[in-house]
């Protein structure tokens, strides 16, 4: 019996050697396993960091890219009302021209001044029409338009309330936008 029993003890530590093995084993496939994991992990945490270095370099460029657009913008855009008025300007040298040699003409004539006078006048509305500066010229009896018109007065009239009766001063629009309007009286209402 005894020997039944050291032989089921010797049985019983074989048992736990091989348990013990057996844990050993799979204590070290679970490191490996492990380790596996924390490379894969280590892997995909530099994957995050460099496509994040990537995406903060992209927006850096693309915000500097936008600030020299704007920039630009603003150049432009400076550059077009400073010299926004330099066709008009180059229209009225030739006006200025006629004026100056009207002056330095000795013993001008009225006529001579009047064709001068008049010529000039002719290359003054050439450079308004050129500049698209129109003028706002109402005929009496036209209705007041307050978008185009400044009423002075009213006077009794022989026509309708609210209608023009003379034209004090012409108005002026330069592309459709109202520059000056005309100064004009109108009829009174009955």
């Amino acid at each position: 019996m005894q020997d039944i029993e050291k032989q089921a003890e010797i049985s019983a530590e074989n048992q736990s050697l091989r348990d013990t093995q057996a844990e050993q084993v799979a204590t070290q496939a679970e490191g490996a396993e492990t380790a596996a994991a924390q490379v894969t992990l280590e892997e995909q945490l530099l994957a995050a960091e460099s496509k994040a270095a990537e995406l903060q370099d992209a927006f850096l460029r693309a915000k500097a890219e936008a600030e020299n657009v704007r920039r630009r913008a603003q150049d432009d855009i400076s550059r077009a009302h400073k010299f926004a008025i330099e066709g008009f300007a180059e229209s009225l040298l030739a006006v200025k021209d006629s004026l100056e040699m009207a002056l330095k003409i000795e013993a001008p004539s009225i006529e001579s001044l009047k064709e001068g006078v008049d010529m000039t006048l002719k290359q003054l509305s050439a450079a308004f029409e050129k500049n698209k500066l129109l003028e706002i010229h109402p005929q009496a009896g036209e209705k007041l338009d307050p978008m185009k018109h400044q009423a002075i007065s009213a006077v009794p009239a022989e026509q309708e309330s609210n209608t023009v009766v003379a034209v004090l001063q012409k108005g002026y629009t330069i592309s459709d936008r109202l520059l000056r309007p005309a100064l004009v009286t109108v009829a009174q209402g009955k």
